[in-house]
């Protein structure tokens, strides 16, 4: 149960920044930044757009991969969304992998702004190499992570209910998770009220909440 949330969506006023293919070339590392994260095909373009309200700020393809740099959203001047590059498709070259990987260890490591990171799952396939390899970069480097189990309309309440108590049972100390639907905008209440905590937006409270670990 939220106690207190905010009433309007902040995240409608998002706009499109820059798109990156080194940590450099971001926006300065301050003020509050929460990453999307998730395989190519999960949802997570998707995701961003229902929570904007915006039907293609974040670009949608059926073709996985398409995001390959960091593409950073402009909530107002002191918060930002960064949509990290999706992978884990075998048409990825193995040299924008190891790219990639390299890029994504000293983001974790060194963005000082970085409050947050929403990792995007599939509910129907959670908990792949490239999930467990993200929970491990957050544990490591002390970063909140919220897993969002996306497409929750393919599944009945039961078998979705069920594979979020799975999930959870396997997450490190301090993660936590939901369901969460583009389509029928199932979860994006929480969504929200889990973003304005580490945004700042509000002081949330959650009687429900699992116990949250260090944060930068």
């Amino acid at each position: 149960m939220i106690l207190e949330t905010q009433k309007n969506n902040p995240y409608r006023s998002a706009s499109y920044v820059i798109s990156a293919h080194t940590l450099k070339q971001l926006p300065p590392d301050s003020g509050f930044e929460v990453a999307f994260a998730g395989r190519s095909n999960a949802g997570k373009s998707s995701a961003i757009n229902t929570l904007t309200d915006q039907k293609s700020l974040a670009r949608t393809s059926k073709t996985p991969g398409r995001t390959q740099q960091i593409v950073i959203f402009d909530i107002d001047e002191e918060r930002r969304i960064a949509d990290l590059p999706g992978y884990g498709y075998a048409k990825v070259p193995p040299q924008l992998k190891a790219h990639w990987r390299q890029v994504m260890q000293l983001y974790f490591n060194q963005r000082r702004s970085l409050r947050g990171v929403v990792l995007v799952m599939d509910i129907r396939h959670p908990l792949r190499e490239f999930d467990e390899q993200m929970l491990n970069w957050c544990s490591v480097s002390g970063v909140h992570c919220h897993v969002l189990l996306t497409k929750a309309d393919k599944l009945k309440r039961g078998p979705a209910q069920a594979t979020l108590l799975q999930v959870r049972k396997r997450l490190p100390q301090g993660a936590t998770a939901q369901v969460f639907s583009s389509k029928s905008r199932v979860g994006l209440t929480e969504l929200i009220a889990r973003l304005d905590g580490w945004y700042g937006f509000t002081t949330m409270v959650n009687i429900n909440d699992q116990q949250q670990g260090p944060m930068k």
